[in-house]
């Protein structure tokens, strides 16, 4: 028999049990469609960082760059005409709030036209259109009028932006009107994508708007790979830096590459319970046709013919579910997109993304790994086709029997799985891949421990349920053990999915009781003022706000903090350095630490003598320790050397924070401004009084938000539901995966069993006391699954928690198994089987007897 005439074979068969394949379609496709849209929404925000990169950065090979404020405009005139590297170009760059653009962030570049030709294009290659339809009108009027700007046409017309229209850009607590002379039209569509976002102006406007007069953000230059690089350092000032790009390029892959591979392992745990599903249609397609393989082998079809034919039935399921899966995931990417976008804006930085980036390779491996989890899934029941002689193919009990005979086997499997999870555990390691590596064996080897299990349960089950529900209760845990092959692989899909759901779930709730406890510690004054974050925080306020604030009646003490980056020649390579400066109050702080060597533990004396303190994760990262305590940071006086006394628990951020008193901060960094203050009200007085006379009276014509303990840290769990929005929405995926998995293993049932319900009906069941008996069996089942996940969740938490997030984000957290969280994934095992079961007892109770008897 050649391979078309099984491949014919293979189509009519899968076309004649259409609700089966309905289902093994429908369960590969919801798979592969998690996958591709989880890569779809990660790529899409790594192409818009790096367009958005590359769109600032253009040509450029190095970069000077300087402290808070940046380096003297003095120091380009040094670069470009003493030093006469021609190839040289001044930037003004940051973020800021266009009011008239949907209040969204956008990128300003300042640059100097004459300079811009080497690095960037878009005066040059790049098309404008101006008031008069024209580029001179444009250029001559970006050149020659203050407060004007060139911004692309993609966002213009989005807003409907003319030219000549003025727009108010909000940077810190400061407004400024600018005035849009012209429209840039790319010639590419990546061009396009590139300048999407991006307003341009003249070195004036944007040191107005977002830098300072006499100083610029940093140099561009294009140099040769054999430059002298010392002929730079050597003029450079206190403060300054040469780096490369491409180093800095690396920054956002090394701080967003752990959360991403979160989701992307999470994404194959959909995967994974559908690969649960293909296994047992395909045992069902076996189990169903043994008579006809039964014949086929006696008419002389060989092994490997029967191989073929049932794993190319799989294989053309696969191919069509693994199609459908790659369209629907372009569809949920463009959802996805939107949620991880925002939480790497709330985690890391800011990028705009603004359309799905189509990657051909993302769409390749979503294919390949639909059609290879459908292939290992396929193989073992395709094999077990070809194991039985043509004289034994027509016992069905042989299939049980074997079932049962394999339980040892089962069990051993399971044993080895998890401790060789457990190994990798304990493997002495920060990499996130073997971690998730131990989780997958934990978690498959947890699940091949669920036919034991199940026949364990059904057996203690027995007495409890004749009592309930008579003959039918004591029925229905025997019908569930006898079907062992069948039943143990649908309640192990269903039993991974809700153990998801738990591990996911308890961590969740565990880091939510941590944050909180942290917030309470953390956030101590009455109400906060801050300028609008943007990017990490470094936008300022004027200094002196601090004392207008003081001086309002009711205001008993007012302290201010001040955040901004820098880098550390310790650790080349890895994002910048965030700092936090603040002014501490020894009776208000109570921070938690992983340890404290401060002299005599006095943490306040500690900070006030000129040493820092460190967060948990920016320790774990760099290897910091008692024995490892002092860092070398890029001042703008120079680059120092300080002691870190302490390391404390944090959760701002995944990359780390260097702490210091303000005054630290003020005698090695040329930065007065301030980030933020804590205000502290007299007692008696009413808050939102007190804010309303600070944003109506104090701090009038301030663009700044002032808001109470409450709001900040309502806002700071807005942010983290956030964050774990997209983790919500795969776990609710896998269940409907394992929903499908329970759906297609009662079918099977029911179509396996067709002459023994004929016999039960002609012996006197009626219609109602069928449904009762298959609703009985699925609640069982989904009995079981809630029983066994609720462990391998606490296990899957367990990992999550003390291991995979601290290699991934360095934070430590409560472990905080709260009982409605596991009741309720109870709940959602057990409601999914009994759901699951309605059109099978409703397909009983519409049996017809005669024809059930004639059934084989």
């Amino acid at each position: 028999m050649n391979i078309g005439v099984i491949l014919r074979l293979a189509r009519r068969y899968t076309s004649r049990q259409l609700l089966q394949s309905v289902l093994f379609v429908l369960g590969v496709a919801l798979g592969v469609a998690v996958v591709i849209a989880i890569d779809l929404a990660n790529n899409s925000a790594n192409r818009a960082f790096l367009l958005s990169a590359e769109s600032i950065q253009g040509q450029a090979t190095h970069q000077i760059t300087g402290g808070s404020v940046g380096v003297p405009t003095e120091l380009y005139y040094d670069i470009h005409v003493e030093l006469g590297i021609e190839e040289s170009a001044p930037v003004v760059e940051g973020f800021a709030t266009a009011i008239e653009l949907g209040e969204q962030p956008v990128r300003l570049l300042g640059v100097d036209v004459f300079a811009e030709a080497p690095f960037r294009n878009y005066l040059s290659d790049t098309r404008i259109i101006g008031e008069f339809d024209n580029a001179f009108g444009a250029l001559n009027a970006f050149l020659a009028e203050p407060d004007t700007l060139l911004m692309s046409a993609t966002l213009a017309e989005r807003f409907t932006i003319e030219p000549g229209e003025t727009i108010t850009l909000r940077a810190g607590a400061e407004q400024i009107d600018v005035r849009v002379v012209g429209y840039l039209l790319p010639n590419d569509s990546v061009s396009e994508q590139a300048l999407e976002d991006l307003l341009l102006m003249d070195i004036a406007t944007a040191q107005a708007i977002i830098g300072e007069p006499g100083f610029i953000n940093r140099i561009d230059l294009i140099l040769p790979d054999d430059y002298d690089m010392s002929q730079i350092t050597d003029v450079l000032p206190d403060g300054a830096q040469l780096v490369s790009v491409t180093e800095g390029n690396s920054t956002l892959a090394q701080m967003t590459a752990a959360f991403e591979l979160n989701l992307q392992a999470l994404s194959l745990l959909a995967l994974v319970v559908g690969a649960f599903l293909i296994y047992n249609t395909v045992t069902f397609n076996v189990v169903q046709r043994r008579p006809v393989i039964g014949t086929l082998r006696s008419l002389g079809m060989t092994r490997n013919q029967i191989f073929t034919l049932i794993l190319s039935e799989a294989l053309l399921l696969a191919a069509i579910g693994t199609v459908l899966g790659l369209a629907l995931g372009i569809i949920l990417g463009r959802g996805a997109v939107q949620i991880v976008s925002q939480a790497v804006n709330n985690l890391y930085l800011t990028v705009n993304v603004n359309r799905v980036a189509l990657d051909p390779f993302t769409l390749l491996k979503g294919g390949v790994i639909g059609i290879a989890i459908s292939a290992m899934a396929a193989i073992i029941p395709s094999w077990d086709a070809t194991r039985t002689a043509p004289a034994g193919v027509l016992r069905r009990s042989s299939i049980e029997d074997q079932a049962r005979k394999q339980l040892p086997l089962l069990t051993g499997a399971a044993v080895v799985l998890n401790m060789i999870g457990l190994a990798l555990l304990a493997i002495p390691s920060q990499s996130t891949v073997l971690s998730f590596a131990a989780l997958f064996c934990v978690v498959l080897g947890s699940a091949l421990f669920t036919p034991g299990l199940l026949v364990l349960v059904m057996r203690y089950a027995a007495p409890l349920t004749e009592r309930v529900f008579g003959v039918l209760g004591r029925m229905a845990p025997r019908a569930v053990a006898r079907s062992l092959s069948r039943t143990s692989v649908a309640v192990a899909a269903l039993t991974v999915a809700v153990s998801v759901i738990v591990g996911v779930s308890v961590m969740i709730a565990s880091f939510r009781t941590t944050v909180a406890d942290w917030l309470e510690i953390t956030l101590s004054a009455d109400i906060y003022v801050s300028p609008p974050t943007l990017t990490s925080g470094n936008e300022g306020m004027d200094a002196d706000i601090q004392e207008t604030v003081a001086a309002v009646p009711g205001i008993t003490q007012v302290l201010a903090a001040r955040n901004n980056t820098t880098t550390s020649p310790d650790y080349p390579g890895m994002p910048p350095v965030r700092l936090t400066a603040i002014e501490f109050d020894p009776e208000r702080d109570d921070r938690r630490f992983d340890w404290n060597s401060a002299p005599d533990g006095d943490t306040f004396a500690a900070l006030a003598s000129g040493m820092v303190m460190v967060s948990e994760p920016f320790a774990f990262r760099r290897g910091i320790t008692p024995q490892n305590n002092t860092i070398t940071l890029q001042t703008d006086s120079g680059i120092r050397e300080f002691e870190i006394f302490a390391v404390f628990f944090d959760y701002t951020t995944d990359q780390g924070l260097v702490y210091m008193d303000l005054a630290t901060y003020r005698d090695n960094w040329d930065d007065r401004e301030i980030s933020s203050l804590g205000i502290y009200v007299a007692e008696g007085i009413a808050l939102p009084d007190m804010i309303d006379t600070l944003e109506t009276e104090t701090l009038v014509g301030l663009d700044v938000i002032v808001q109470s303990n409450r709001t900040l840290r309502e806002g700071v769990f807005e942010v983290f539901n956030q964050a774990f929005s997209i983790t919500v929405a795969l776990r609710l995926l896998a269940t409907i995966v394992a929903f499908i998995g329970i759906l297609s293993a009662l079918l099977a049932l029911q179509l396996e069993n067709t002459r023994q319900y004929g016999l039960m009906r002609a012996v006197g069941l009626t219609p109602g006391q069928l449904r009762r008996f298959t609703i009985i069996q699925t609640g069982l089942m989904g009995f079981t699954s809630g029983l066994l996940a609720l462990p391998i969740g606490l296990a899957l938490a367990a990992v999550l928690i003390f291991v995979i997030n601290i290699r991934s984000f360095g934070w430590s957290m409560y472990f905080i198994p709260l009982p409605g969280e596991m009741a309720q994934a109870f709940v959602v095992a057990l409601g999914a089987a009994l759901v699951a079961g309605i059109y099978p007892a409703y397909r009983l109770g519409r049996l017809v007897t005669a024809r059930a008897l004639r059934s084989e």
